[in-house]
């Protein structure tokens, strides 16, 4: 299994990358062909990261969109997907999963000004996550925990084959936006890679929206997960400053993500 990290800006794009969405791969059979091939499931769509995303793959070949809540700043390039899929030139691609929290389609066509009676089943085939219950995507296996955000939220645990032993399961986790809660701490427990946001400092004293990079290294230690990649960091921030309220909390590895990152599992 492989994390690309496709746009990891927090609340906006910004100078060096697109707004948040990971590329999480893995290898199996696909059970229409029968080949062993790349399965792509793509986290978050936020401003800029579609584009962003056709460096790394090419973006007919996706497998499943999976939105952890439904702020802009997390989906609202899910637009120009619609629209690559609807008037790609040689035809319509096709539907592709797309999931998320409840409103899901009202949102997407809120974005464009779609008509009420547009359902988009020509590109999305449309599910609404409810906490714990699993996705399978090919070999994944993604289970929705819900969060603690100002709107419905989830992070998602994503077990897969690892790399260097396909045989062998893995796991990583992702946390959306959120704020430290029990459902995210059990998403965290044990997993090889966490993925998280700190979108705050110490200096942001509201709570229930998001983690600072010591609630995120909390999160790590409480968990003995394998790795700590910071993300979702404002264009304004000094991610040396999360890093760093991290560091006081957590001496295990901690990284910031940045557009481009891979990590291998």
């Amino acid at each position: 299994m492989r994390l690309t990290v496709v746009g990891s800006t927090g609340s906006m794009s910004g100078p060096h990358s697109a707004a948040s969405s990971y590329l999480v791969q893995a290898r199996g059979i696909d059970p229409e062909t029968g080949e062993n091939r790349t399965w792509n499931v793509v986290f978050d769509l936020g401003p800029g990261s579609f584009g962003a995303l056709w460096r790394y793959i090419d973006a007919r070949k996706i497998d499943a969109v999976v939105l952890s809540h439904l702020h802009a700043d997390h989906m609202a390039d899910i637009i120009s997907l619609q629209v690559h899929r609807r008037w790609y030139p040689s035809g319509p691609l096709g539907p592709v999963l797309l999931a998320g929290p409840e409103g899901l389609l009202d949102r997407v066509r809120g974005i464009d000004g779609f008509a009420p009676e547009e359902d988009f089943e020509g590109e999305f085939d449309s599910v609404i996550l409810q906490d714990g219950e699993s996705l399978t995507v090919g070999p994944l296996k993604i289970t929705p925990y819900e969060a603690w955000h100002t709107v419905p939220a989830f992070g998602f645990r994503v077990e897969g084959p690892s790399e260097g032993n396909p045989a062998e399961r893995v796991e990583l986790a992702y946390t959306g936006d959120t704020d430290t809660c029990q459902r995210i701490e059990e998403m965290a427990d044990g997993v090889r890679l966490l993925l998280s946001e700190a979108g705050f400092t110490s200096a942001d004293e509201v709570r229930g929206v998001h983690l600072t990079g010591a609630r995120a290294a909390q999160l790590a230690k409480q968990g003995g997960v394998g790795s700590l990649v910071l993300t979702h960091i404002q264009p304004w921030t000094d991610p040396a400053v999360v890093v760093a309220e991290a560091r006081e909390v957590w001496d295990g590895a901690i990284s910031t993500a940045y557009a481009g990152a891979t990590y291998s599992l």
